[in-house]
This record gives C-alpha cells, structure tokens and sequence, in this order.
C-alpha cells in the first residue's frame, strides 16, 4: 500500500472519540476572568502608551488566566478553563455586555450560560471602569448617527470587536517561537526611539508573556503525569517546556506550536478569523522528521486529530445583532490544503490527505477546511475530496487557483505572495503572513439600494426617507435612466460607508495596537509599526456586494416585464411592491414564472449580475482605507443574507418583504436554479471574479444518495474540473437531505451532532436560528450531474 492508501485505511481512534464526546457534552459559559484581568491591567498602568498597555494587560492574562488539562490531550491551551467559554472582553465593547448579560442564555442564536455572580461583579468591578473607554463606545461618540443612518443598507462592521480575518506567518512562529521573536525585538530596541521603541517593547512583554503561558501548562502536565503516571503528559510537559524556550524541531512540537499561536492571537484581539492557512505546507518538514524517527501514521493522525478537536473549543462572543448574522459560531480557523508551489508544480503532500482523514473522523465545524484545487490537481486527492464532501460536513470547501491567483495579482499582490494565497474565515483570500485584509469592513445592501431607486429614496417598510430622491420606477422612462439612478445611489451610500470605515480602522489603531499580532505580521517588525498603522506589506480592506442574484431577477423582471414586453405597468408592479403583493398576487406570480431567472445560463440575465458587480467593484477603485491600501469587493454574505432581508421590502423578483436574499454570495435565489448544477456554473462564471479578489461564495446542495457509489464521486470530481474550467474562485457544498432538516428542526435533541454548510462556515444545524434552518431546507437540491 502507499502512504496515502495507508492513510486512508485508518480506523477512528479512540482518544478521539472520547475527547470529542467530553467537549460536546460540557456546558458552555459566558467567561468574565479575562476581563477582570485585563481591567487590573489597565488601572495598574495607566500612565504608559496603549501599545505597551495592551502587551502587559495581554501578559497578566496569560500568567494568571485558569488552565486545564485533560488526561487524555495530546495538545493543549485554551482562552478559558472550560470549552467553548464566552469571552467577555471589555477594551472592544463593555456595554452591549451590560444590556444583554441577562439574555445570552435565552436569546435566538448562539446562547450562552450565566453564572449570576459574574453579572454583578462584572456591572460593579468591570463595567464602572470601561464606560466611555471602548472602542464600541469611541465608535458611537464618533459616527453613531452616520451608521444608523445607512445601516439598512450599509452594515458597518468591527465597531465592538477585533478585526481578525488574518493569516499570520505560521511559518516564522515555529522557525523561531516567541523566544526567538523576544530576541529580534531586542535587537530593534536598541536602534528605535520615541512610538517605535514602544512598539518593540510591547512585542517583547507580550512572548514573555508567551513564554511565561507555555511554561504554566508544562508544569500542570508533568503534575498531572506524576500524580496519574500517564505518560503522554509528561511529553506534553517536555513539549511545552521546550516551545518556551526554543523553536519546534518534531511533528508533535509544531502542532501544539501551532495551537499555542492561535490562543494567543484569540486573547489578544478576541476577534473571528485567525486562520493557519496552508498548515500542509509549512508543518510537512516536521512530519517527515519525525516519520523518518519513527512516528506511525496512526500517531500522526491523532495528535492532528487532537489540534482539530482544539479549534472546537475556541469560539466567538459575540452581541445579539451579529449573532444574528453570523449564526452558529463561526471563529473561522481556516485551514488550507493542496494548491501549488510557487513553479505552478502541484503541492498535494501526505499531510493534505491525513487532514481529510482527520475531517472525516471529526466532522466537526472547525477547522473550516478548505482545498485549493487547478487545472493539475491529482484525480487522487479530488477524488478523495469528493468522498469526504460526501460525507455531509460541508467541508472541504473548494478554492480555484486558476480564478483566485489573477484576482489576487490584479489588486498589486506579487506573484509569489499569489500563488501561496490563503483563505481567512469563511471565504475571504489573502496573501499569507504578510497582510491586514480588513476582509470585513462592511456589508453592502444593493438589494435594499434598488428598493430606494424605486421608491423616491424611501424606505418602503418604514416610509422613512433613507436614500436620494431620484424618482421612482413610474416616473423613469426607460430602463436605462433607472440604471443612471441606481448607479448615483450606489454611489450616494458607498462615500459614506468610506467614511465610516475610515473612522473604524482609526479607532482601531488607537485603541486596540496589536503587538502580538504584528510580531507575526511580515514587515511590522521592519517598519516599526504595528499592524493597525500600516505596518503590513499589505494593507487592503475590503466591502461584501450583496446580492447578485437578486439584483439580476430584479431588474430581469422589470426590463422584460415592464419595459420590454410591457406584461405589467410601473404603476402596478410598484403598488405591488410597496404592499408586499397582498391584493396582487397575480404580480407576484408573473414576477416569478414569467421572468427569466440568473442560475440558468441565460446570457442577458446573467450580465446584469455581472453589470452591477463590476459597476461596484469599479467604484471602489477612487477609495484608500485608513492604511494607505485599497478596497476590495467581496461576493458573499456568510449567513447575513437572512437579518438583512429582513431590512428589504418586497423586490421585483417576486420575494416577500422581509424574506432572506439569496444565499452565498454567488449562488442563484433559492428553488429557482432549475435548469441543474451545469446551467447554474455557467450562470456564475459570467461574474467578474478578477474583480472579487475579497472573496467570494457559491453553495451547491446535494442529495447524499449521489456519494455512495465510486461512480458517483467520479462524476462529482468532474463537476470540481468543470468549476476549475469555468474560472468560478469557490463552491462549497452541502450534503443532506430534506428530511433529516426537517426532523432535526422537530426533535433537536437528537440531532445535536448534525453540521450543516450555512455560507462560508460550518455549525450545528440545531444551533441556527429557525429562519436561517428554514433558508437552507429551501436551498436548491441536486440528484444528479
């Protein structure tokens, strides 16, 4: 047998199971130990630079933080004594915490658990301290009214949070560890003066910190070990130990290396989206050190195995209203396998293929999985993909380096840094170890902008004057001054959503420096500067287009309907619109079975997508974002299309006021995909993806019954070559049928382990919101290629 063939042989492990059964069923917590640190911190040092007090409040969490070891973990760290804890983090947003504490256990998406003493020493100790001093209270004195002014159709993100959406240099870590970092910082020192000299000097308090964390676990495992006799702590204790002090040489070492990292990044800047990247790369010449020393495949499996089940563990606190977006969790630890080497040879190492067998043990939500495939990859590892899609995960998602690596060019990115891309979170591309994307820097609503355009710039749900007065769809008299007025309202929001984004990222940089982060971050260092001040060789931020399909049916429908064949009047299909069709049904239904509809390789449907994205993406080009670096657009909504079709009026495509928009980013309105899987590839494949270099996002749906012949992961491992063919950048697919959706959603209890792809992510399908369960059981199903 080869390696490969030997990889696959694996059975489930034991320790495996055991450890995820624990994880699964222990209650989760909201967590308030952090914040009470970090508070002490802060009072114990105010007079010193925000940099330096964010690195000390970072080193009191990491000396004092509670830790647990479990006898069975081959890898350890964690934020919280408990799994999946809640972390309260008062230097992003304090007061949210305030008005919700009560709540979290008994909210719609993503509760949590309360112990009552922690609410009030939490409103007496903590909360006193930080009114007025967060970055969630700084954004609202500034631009509060601004944001609420657009927010039904710009969403401005990372008010109360950290930015995240990063892929630091991994690589770096494990060459050098935080001892090795300690030192560089050092050096700096010596040469730097005045905001640089902090600079350097918080790095280095924060790997003393570092250092000082990693030794705590060493000497609770070889405690652990001496009172248990368990011998597998006692290397765990000689691991940690080592990392402290030295770089990682064995296979074992980089993977509690890599781990170690990432809990780090989380206490830091507490934010969604530290992903690892192309850990099949820059962990392979570990794993062969330590094969060729005599580490089993088995071995090498379950400490991967025992990584995975760490990323689970790990998830995002976040307020109700971005719950409400980003249902389910999703702490985004994207990890990236295949691709190519920087010659265009294909990359596909054994480590790619022990990660599917670590995801098809697991099949747990993260690490979000993602494969980068091209015109070369092996049938082998798209086949073996193909069987672990099938699987019903959702993950692999799958990434085309024959559409990305251009997309990525275009917007200044090296060639080099373009063909080691990475994926950060759901689905958003960056380079790797070298870059602050600011991938999540708004949301833009084009369907609720169309609804203005038609409507005298009034919102038709609250009667509120929202947007430009330009008319409204009786009094335009072509098709084409519609477009002239939807363009100008385009235009009308995007200058202000700038602006909003502009004053975040300088809040950013003022409150919440990241030294840790930018010791990771490739010419930081060099510059002198941290990450949120432009430190990064690149600096991007970048603005999701939502929702192509809509607009496409929507404005299909009224050049067809009305001033095309002229089957309906503006004044009748606007009437309809402005009361949801009710007294008017039969506009809805012309609406949806007279026009044609994107996702059905109709030529002239499709370029109106494709119109609009550009004539998006085109405008952002005359923007600079508070680091100096462009705006990139972005095609996908994570789970956002539900909340914000709650802000949309009924639109020409035959939707109901306040029903989701289409799911994805690229995909086609839900149910209305009908011509098949190859008709809506075609339909996608007309979008400018060189201009979508933020990320974008297409689900698919599959009957599990096409997975279970060899054939039938054939022909799927075709319709994957046909998507690299095409130049689509992403599809993620899930695999599942109605009624297991439908049952879970009437007996959750016993459904507790079934994942569900939402867009972007993987979570628990009984966790979602019931309108967001809803949405995905109306996605389009296919049975056949």
């Amino acid at each position: 047998m080869t390696e490969r063939e030997k990889i696959q042989a694996i059975l489930p492990l034991e320790r495996s199971r055991l450890l995820k059964n624990l994880m699964l069923a222990e209650p989760r917590y909201v967590s308030i130990e952090q914040a009470r640190i970090i508070t002490k911190a802060y009072q114990d040092n105010e007079g010193t630079s925000r940099c330096i007090q964010r690195a000390l409040s970072l080193k009191a969490a990491l000396t004092e933080i509670s830790i647990r070891i479990l006898p069975d973990e081959l890898i350890v760290g964690n934020r919280t004594a408990g799994v999946r804890g809640g972390v309260v983090f008062p230097e992003t947003g304090a007061s949210w915490v305030d008005r919700e504490f009560e709540t979290l256990p008994t909210r719609p998406q993503d509760m949590f658990n309360v112990h009552p003493e922690d609410i009030q020493e939490f409103r007496n100790d903590i909360l006193p301290y930080w009114k007025g001093r967060s970055l969630e209270d700084h954004v609202r004195a500034a631009i509060g009214e601004q944001v609420d002014a657009i927010a039904k159709v710009v969403k401005i993100n990372q008010k109360d949070h950290s930015q995240g959406h990063i892929c630091p240099n991994t690589k770096k870590w494990l060459a050098l560890g935080p001892a090795g970092i300690l030192a560089q910082a050092q050096e700096h020192i010596r040469e730097a003066s005045g905001k640089s000299r902090d600079f350097y000097e918080s790095i280095v308090i924060s790997m003393q910190g570092a250092c000082i964390f990693m030794e705590r676990y060493a000497a609770l495992a070889a405690e652990m070990s001496q009172t248990t006799g368990n011998e597998s702590l006692m290397e765990v204790s000689r691991i940690c130990h080592k990392l402290a002090c030295e770089p990682a040489r064995t296979f074992h070492e980089a993977m509690q290396s890599v781990w170690f990292l990432y809990v780090i990044l989380q206490m830091e800047g507490n934010a969604s989206s530290f992903s690892p990247g192309r850990m099949d790369q820059y962990v392979y010449p570990y794993y062969l050190n330590s094969r060729k020393a005599g580490m089993s495949l088995e071995q090498a499996l379950e400490i991967t195995e025992c990584l995975w089940l760490k990323f689970n563990q790990l998830v995002y606190l976040r307020n109700s209203n971005s719950a409400k977006y980003f249902a389910g969790f999703p702490i985004g630890f994207n990890v990236a396998i295949g691709g190519q080497y920087g010659d265009g040879s294909d990359a596909v190492n054994d480590l790619s293929y022990l990660f599917l067998m670590a995801q098809e043990h697991l099949l747990l939500p993260q690490p979000n999985l993602s494969c980068r495939i091209h015109k070369n990859s092996p049938q082998e590892f798209l086949d073996t993909a193909s069987r672990v899609i099938g699987l019903g995960s959702g993950m692999p998602q799958v990434f085309n380096d024959e559409a990305v690596i251009p997309a990525l060019e275009s917007h200044g990115v090296s060639h080099e840094d373009a063909m080691n891309y990475a994926i950060v979170g759901c689905v958003e591309l960056t380079t790797h170890g070298n870059a602050l994307g600011w991938s999540d820097a708004a949301m833009f609503n084009l369907v609720k902008a169309l609804e203005l355009t038609l409507n005298h710039g009034t919102d038709m749900l609250t009667g509120q004057k929202t947007g430009l007065d330009l008319g409204d769809l009786t009094t335009y008299e072509s098709f084409e001054e519609l477009e002239e007025a939807f363009a100008r309202q385009i235009d009308y929001f995007s200058d202000y959503m700038v602006d909003c984004v502009s004053t975040v990222e300088k809040m950013h940089e003022q409150l919440l420096p990241t030294p840790f982060l930018s010791a990771v971050i490739d010419d930081c260092m060099t510059n002198g500067r941290d990450v949120t001040q432009g430190g990064a060789h690149y600096n991007f931020a970048g603005v999701q287009a939502i929702q192509v399909a809509n607009i496409a049916d929507s404005l299909a429908a009224i050049k067809d309907l009305v001033f095309g064949r002229k089957m309906l009047t503006a004044e009748r299909l606007l009437q309809a619109l402005r009361n949801d069709f009710k007294g008017d049904e039969v506009v809805r239904t012309m609406l949806l079975n007279k026009a044609p509809k994107y996702g059905n390789d109709i030529a002239w449907v499709d370029a109106l997508g494709a119109k609009w994205s550009n004539y998006f993406s085109d405008g952002l080009e005359k923007y600079r974002n508070n680091r100096g670096g462009i705006y990139q657009m972005g095609l996908y909504t994570v789970s956002a299309h539900v909340p914000m079709g709650q802000n949309v009026g009924a639109s020409a495509d035959g939707r109901h006021a306040r029903d989701p928009l289409a799911d994805g980013g690229v995909s086609a309105m839900y149910g209305r995909d009908t011509h098949g899987p190859t008709a809506l590839l075609h339909s996608v494949s007309t979008l400018p993806f060189r201009k979508a270099s933020n990320g974008t996002l297409l689900n698919m749906k599959f009957l599990p019954e096409f997975f279970r012949t060899s054939t039938g992961i054939k022909k799927f491992s075709n319709l994957l070559r046909a998507f690299v063919d095409l130049g689509i950048s992403h599809v993620q697919f899930n695999v599942v049928n109605e009624t297991d959706l439908k049952a879970a959603q009437k007996e959750p209890e016993k459904y507790r382990g079934l994942t569900i792809r939402v867009a972007g992510y993987t979570a628990y399908f009984t966790e979602l919101a019931r309108d967001l369960q809803d949405e995905i059981i109306a996605r389009t199903v296919y049975e056949r290629i």
